[in-house]
């Protein structure tokens, strides 16, 4: 048996009781922020005296940043900044759950509020109307760190049976993946699907298309979920980007990229130019792609297990082991989106998006940016 947490035996019967009891009108509002390891999620709740109807009608709260390594101790006051409202699909209507922005003391933004500069890249570029899919791979662990469901001592079988399977032998914690998804869809978050992955106990859930800045709100909202409902079964959702070592897929957060043109007709073309930038930029993609600077993801990158070579770029149809994949329809239909394949699972999406819209969108016109005739047709489809 897989080892859960503590708190996940108590009685829920009981705690049932107490959640539906009547609040007299009152609301609670659950602020969500990421803490000063920029991936680490933190909440508190208050009190409101009635359901706020916008993000504006909730007040900036503050907290003691030198408990989430964000400040010292002498200068510990941070700054909660409300920035986009969702339903609570744990305390239910009329329950918020705010996500925040992080400043300082003196309101200049955290170290790890990266929103701040995204925001302000999405601004620029908003008349390309540039729409971002992400798709979240997680592996389930026990609190033990050993990976939900798989043997004390051994391994499970090889990987090949598991992506997308069913079955008790195949697909393991699907009562999470199924309750975080209808989470999602109750507060609001624009999921878009979910799937179990290559590796046993890993899975993988899908957030947009979203426009802008949209886009890493919700999926930050959803990681939030993912751990709440973990938390709730007495496991650990990581997004570790190689957590088992071996023959065992790692996990990335892939990122769907279009913008007006590249989904109009002969949008190919634009897309293949976007595909040159992000070769020309392709370190500095790399810098963003974890939390670390692209160290956690040179265990994933290795040009194994559906992933390029993390310090060669390359792009193709259908190829999962380039940096840059065309999906197979978009090139029939030449037009559509790329998909960045190089972002690991614990990127920060306000990093990843940003540099992309950067990269693609704001590119220095000295650059002079050519597309070889190569470029989509260098790599073997799979």
């Amino acid at each position: 048996m897989s080892s859960t947490s503590a708190s996940s035996q108590l009685n829920k019967t009981l705690c049932a009781h107490y959640l539906s009891l009547p609040q007299g009108g009152l609301c609670q509002v659950t602020y969500v922020w990421i803490d000063g390891s920029g991936e680490g999620l933190r909440s508190k709740t208050r009190t409101m005296e009635s359901e706020p109807c916008d993000v504006e009608d909730v007040p900036e709260w503050i907290f003691d940043g030198s408990s989430t390594s964000q400040a010292e101790s002498t200068k510990s006051d941070m700054l909660l900044v409300p920035v986009r409202m969702f339903r609570d699909p744990f305390a239910l209507d009329p329950n918020k759950l705010v996500l925040c922005e992080v400043l300082k003391y003196d309101r200049e933004p955290a170290d790890t509020n990266l929103r701040h500069a995204c925001n302000k890249i999405m601004e620029k570029v908003k008349d390309f109307h540039p729409w971002f899919g992400m798709e979240q791979e997680y592996t389930l662990l026990g609190v033990d760190g050993h990976p939900y469901a798989w043997p004390t001592k051994g391994y499970p079988k090889p990987q090949g049976p598991y992506y997308c399977g069913v079955g008790a032998d195949r697909a393991f914690g699907r009562d999470i993946v199924d309750c975080h998804y209808k989470a999602c869809l109750y507060a609001g978050i624009k999921i878009s699907g979910s799937n179990a992955e290559v590796m046993p106990s890993q899975w993988e859930f899908q957030v947009g298309p979203c426009e802008g800045i949209e886009i890493a709100d919700h999926l930050w909202m959803a990681r939030f979920l993912l751990h709440r409902v973990c938390e709730d079964f007495g496991v650990i959702a990581t997004l570790d980007p190689k957590p088992m070592v071996g023959n065992w897929n790692g996990a990335g957060c892939h990122t769907n990229f279009s913008t007006e043109t590249t989904r109009a007709e002969g949008g190919l073309e634009h897309i293949e130019t976007a595909i040159e930038k992000l070769r020309l930029h392709h370190a500095e993609h790399i810098g963003v792609s974890d939390p670390h600077g692209g160290q956690d993801n040179q265990r994933r990158l290795t040009g194994f297990h559906e992933t390029s070579k993390i310090h060669e770029f390359s792009a193709g149809v259908a190829n999962r082991t380039a940096s840059i994949r065309i999906p197979l329809q978009v090139d029939l239909d030449k037009r559509g989106y790329l998909e960045d394949r190089r972002p690991a699972a614990n990127c920060d999406p306000y990093a990843v998006t940003a540099a992309i819209a950067r990269t693609c969108l704001l590119v220095e016109e000295e650059e002079n940016v050519s597309v070889p005739n190569k470029v989509l047709r260098s790599s073997n489809p799979r």
